[in-house]
C-alpha cells in the first residue's frame, strides 16, 4: 500500500516506509483490540525504531509493555491465540472464527471435513465468561463446572485491567454455551462462579 505517512493506513494495510537510510514494512494490525501498528525490519533499524519511539513518546508518558498486556487486552477482546484457543485439535468452526474459511473456493486441506461439521454442527463451542465473585485470575486448563458435572476448559484466563475482574475463554457444549449460563471455574481447588456472557468481553465505548 502506498501511502504517504503510516497513520494514513486503514485496518489491516500494510506499507513500506523509510526510516533513516532504512526500510520498514508497517502494518496496522494491532492484536489487542486497540488501533495498533507492527514494525518489521532489521535488527539494527528495529532498535533505532524502538529507540526512537521510546524518545518521542517521554514526554506522553509512553511505556513499554510485554506479552502480559498483550494477553490481558486480547483476552478482553476474545482474539484467539494458537496454542489456547488454535491447535490442531481445534477447527475454525469451532474456534468461532469460520468466517475466515471459505468452502465454496475449490478443495484444500481439511476442506471435507470442516463441511460436514458446519453441516452437522460441533461438538464444542468457543464461549467467553466472566467471573461474578472475587477470586483469583482464571487460568489456561482450569477445569469449568455447571453444578457437579465437568463440562470444558479454560483457554485463556486472566484479571481484565479494564474491567477489575475476572474473566476468559473456554470449550464447552453447544447447549451450555448461550450467553447467562452460570458456570463455576475451578482455580487452585476451589470452585468460583462465573457466567457465560457475549464476544467481546470488553467493548471500548466510541
Amino acid at each position: 500500500m502506498r501511502v504517504s505517512r503510516v497513520t494514513d493506513l486503514k485496518k489491516n494495510e500494510i506499507g513500506g516506509f523509510k526510516f533513516g537510510d532504512a526500510s520498514v514494512l508497517v502494518s496496522r494490525t494491532g492484536y489487542t483490540g486497540e488501533d495498533g501498528f507492527e514494525i518489521v525490519g532489521g535488527d539494527a533499524t528495529t532498535v533505532r525504531v524502538w529507540e526512537t519511539a521510546l524518545a518521542k513518546g517521554q514526554p506522553f508518558g509512553i511505556k513499554p509493555c510485554g506479552l502480559g498486556a498483550r494477553d490481558t487486552l486480547r483476552t478482553e477482546v476474545c482474539y484467539p491465540l494458537y496454542d489456547h484457543e488454535l491447535d490442531e485439535n481445534t477447527t475454525p468452526i469451532e474456534a468461532g472464527v469460520g468466517f475466515f474459511v471459505s468452502l465454496d473456493k475449490g478443495e484444500f486441506s481439511g476442506r471435507s471435513a470442516l463441511a460436514e461439521q458446519k453441516a452437522a454442527g460441533v461438538k464444542k463451542k468457543l464461549v467467553a465468561f466472566k467471573m461474578t465473585d472475587k477470586s483469583a485470575p482464571p487460568r489456561s486448563h482450569y477445569p469449568i463446572w455447571i453444578n457437579d458435572t465437568k463440562i470444558g476448559e479454560v483457554t485463556s484466563g486472566t484479571q481484565s485491567p479494564s474491567l477489575g475482574m475476572g474473566i476468559g475463554m473456554g470449550y464447552v457444549p453447544p447447549e451450555s454455551a448461550k450467553a447467562d449460563t452460570r458456570i463455576e471455574i475451578e482455580i487452585r481447588g476451589r470452585r468460583a462462579p462465573a457466567v457465560i456472557v457475549q464476544k467481546p468481553i470488553y467493548r471500548k465505548s466510541l
